[in-house]
């Protein structure tokens, strides 16, 4: 089948949305469709470009993009949670040539395509899939954390306060507006919703919806697992000293676990092995880390693997209910045992005390007495990471394209 999949941003930008774009388009070209990718055009990226797998990806200019400067991170500026003019128009001409059997949309971009059905006969009969990777069907910001804790759910005054400091004034007041207003109009437009997590479709409140729904989490591809079986279990000694490293990646941010992670690291006694975080720095990214911690930028993807694949352990001490993180999941595939904190989707993830542990969020002395206990016990720290590896095959591209392809079928009859 003809398959158009929609996402903000794409590879080479990093991010577990993008990632999880890039491992679906490739996917379901390998099982023989027909796939091509629309997103926007960041710097450094070619308008049109051909993946290995035989993808082609298309990249436009939105009007967000246009007026950048309103925004806190004018590198990044987010499809708004309306219809972006400027990318309904270019989507209108892509779906009228490539006349697409099924239009798979990732968060916000899908309003614009959702223009395009509301459009009647001017434009080519598609299915329309939303997958929802985060909170944004209900919460401005898309993280359901107010005031650096998680949010209680969505309000008009608290929504509005939250987005106008999330995105500044001009940004802020729209997005606030525009969230449920949409939501109604996607309810009525969309053929089936797609949560990640059970914490992504339950926090959205994607049940209330009179739109047909499933749960099917992020994944990874195939040749991970084979790849890494390939290998074996590296030794760790990355550090030069034979004690090995602990393993973060992700934005450096109190949200993401960040501070309390350091917190954690310079409790630990003695006979520690060094931290190493990766990912994008924010305004709340730590300035001072202890001794035998490093924070790096952000890294290419096989680098991010190849550091699973050496590290002792990896953490992922979110704070806000993390959707479905995938470095759980790349961690899990490369035999690591998983320290994670019991929120969001980690939970569908890690089984505590089975393939890692899980305490609860923003407790350092918790997450500091996980960390010790697969230091001083590297039996269990095996096990743990063995079992990861065995669990994680339920979370593999060719698994989660099947179940895909059975609701694009299913948009495609209705």
């Amino acid at each position: 089948m003809k398959i158009l999949l929609l996402a903000q941003f794409f590879p080479p930008d990093v991010g577990g949305e993008e990632r999880h774009a890039f491992n679906l388009a490739n996917a379901l070209a390998d099982r023989g469709h027909d796939v091509a990718v629309a997103t926007q055009l960041l710097p450094h990226t070619k308008p049109v470009e051909t993946l290995e797998s035989g993808v082609t990806v298309h990249r436009f200019i939105s009007s967000a993009m246009k007026y950048n400067r309103r925004y806190l991170d004018a590198a990044r500026p987010h499809h708004l949670p309306i219809p972006d003019p400027g990318l309904t128009a270019e989507l209108s001409q892509l779906v009228g040539r490539l006349r697409p059997d099924v239009v798979h949309a990732h968060n916000w971009i899908v309003n614009s395509a959702v223009a395009l059905r509301r459009g009647g006969r001017h434009h080519p009969r598609f299915g329309l899939v939303l997958t929802l990777h985060d909170y944004s069907h209900v919460c401005a910001t898309k993280r359901m954390m107010r005031r650096g804790s998680p949010c209680g759910g969505p309000r008009p005054g608290r929504c509005l306060d939250c987005a106008v400091s999330h995105y500044g004034a001009a940004v802020g007041v729209v997005t606030a507006a525009a969230v449920p207003v949409m939501r109604r109009w996607k309810d009525r437009s969309v053929d089936h919703i797609v949560s990640v997590s059970t914490e992504v479709a339950r926090r959205n409140a994607v049940a209330d919806s009179r739109t047909p729904s499933s749960v099917i989490p992020n994944f990874i591809p195939d040749a991970l697992l084979a790849d890494v079986a390939g290998q074996g279990r590296q030794a760790s000694t990355a550090t030069g000293n034979g004690a090995g490293f602990i393993f973060f990646a992700g934005d450096l941010t109190r949200d993401k676990g960040a501070l309390a992670l350091r917190d954690a690291y310079e409790s630990l006694a003695g006979g520690r092995p060094d931290l190493l975080m990766v990912g994008r720095r924010h305004p709340d990214t730590p300035d001072t880390l202890p001794a035998g911690a490093r924070a790096e930028a952000e890294w290419p993807h096989d680098r991010i693997i190849e550091a699973f694949r050496r590290c002792v352990f990896a953490v992922v001490p979110s704070i806000c209910p993390d959707a479905c993180p995938t470095t759980v999941l790349e961690a899990m595939a490369c035999g690591r045992a998983v320290v994670a904190t019991r929120t969001g989707g980690i939970v569908d993830l890690v089984q505590d005390q089975v393939t890692g542990l899980l305490v609860p969020p923003d407790d350092v002395r918790a997450l500091a007495g996980a960390m010790r206990r697969l230091i001083d016990d590297p039996g269990l720290n095996r096990r743990l990471g063995e079992a990861g590896r065995q669990r994680v095959r339920d979370f593999t591209a060719s698994s989660v394209a099947r179940r895909l392809e059975n609701i694009y079928q299913g948009v495609m009859d209705t």
